[in-house]
């Protein structure tokens, strides 16, 4: 579906810091200083290597972490400080997550039955034990499982159907975006197409917006509207797949598409990946500020590195 960039943003991060004090003096800045929207409908990807910061922010946004500092606003809801009541519980309605493992985050003590009726059970969602079960069943079918699934525990699924199982819980909210959490990492190939064509023929059907984090940028630009770069907790980049994959300025985002094997083996035997160590290249993230190169195209960086990057060669790859 085409997403509309004038819409009202369904998630707004400004400014979104995350640090984790591991001693008296020692904290660990995760996240900083980071800003993007999501647009209702959109699939927005977050890349970067391991350790930069994508699950961190994941989990920043959907407040199973309290943000250092920043603003978070969701469907027009304040969510980056104290919810009262009625934000807390739109928040656990409407934005549901993903998680990379599916077999660390279903209760391997409960029947698929209960661990898609929780969500439901908690918030009260249906009227009679008959359409707690319709609506069980329904989303089942959705996700490719047969109704008789929901007396089986998560150890008798193979990873790809414990990876819809997990996909089903998030959707049997009728959530407004799903978190996906490099929701595909763990899965074969040919399972992670399934699963992902599975998250974009619901997208489809029912408008949810995805924040799809991952590492796998071959399987981001098949999914993604917009993406973003992330690195060492800073967003380097961002902007429609088109552009970033046609254009990419940073040095960083440049070593990550330079990265990425040719399936052509003329084309692959020739192919140098440019490398980057951010220690010794001379930029400072601290110290960048967000440069607009055009549609919804943007680099953090200082001005005299933004006319740097300009004129570096088009990349090859």
């Amino acid at each position: 579906m085409a997403v509309n960039y004038n819409a009202e943003p369904i998630l707004t991060v400004d400014g979104l810091k995350q640090y984790f004090k591991v001693s008296s003096s020692f904290t660990v800045h995760a996240v900083e200083d980071v800003s993007f929207k999501i647009y209702p409908g959109e699939t927005y990807g977050l890349v970067g290597e391991s350790g930069s910061g994508k699950s961190t922010i994941g989990r920043s946004v959907i407040r199973l972490y309290d943000p250092t500092a920043g603003t978070i606003k969701f469907n027009g809801m304040d969510i980056g400080g104290k919810m009262n009541k009625e934000t807390n519980k739109a928040l656990r309605t409407q934005m549901q997550m993903i998680f990379q493992d599916p077999m660390a985050s279903l209760n391997p003590r409960k029947k698929v039955r209960d661990i898609l009726g929780e969500g439901l059970d908690i918030h009260h969602m249906y009227k009679s034990k008959e359409e707690r079960e319709e609506k069980i069943k329904a989303i089942l079918a959705k996700v490719g499982l047969a109704p008789e699934h929901v007396a089986r525990y998560p150890h008798q699924f193979s990873g790809g159907q414990r990876q819809r199982v997990g996909i089903a819980r998030a959707l049997i909210m009728n959530p407004k975006l799903i978190i996906a959490d490099e929701c595909i990492s763990a899965l074969d190939v040919s399972i992670q197409a399934q699963v992902v064509n599975l998250m974009k023929d619901i997208q489809q059907e029912t408008g949810t917006a995805y924040l799809f984090i991952a590492h796998d940028l071959s399987m981001v630009k098949y999914i993604s509207d917009r993406i973003g770069v992330l690195h060492l907790g800073h967003l380097l980049e961002t902007g429609t797949t088109e552009e970033i994959f046609e254009n990419p300025m940073h040095p960083y985002t440049r070593s990550l598409l330079s990265a990425i094997p040719s399936p052509n083996p003329a084309v692959e035997k020739n192919r140098v990946a440019e490398t980057y160590d951010y220690k010794t290249s001379g930029i400072n993230y601290g110290e960048g500020t967000y440069h607009h190169i055009g549609g919804t195209h943007y680099v953090k960086c200082t001005d005299a590195e933004f006319e740097k990057f300009k004129n570096m060669p088009r990349l090859e790859y």
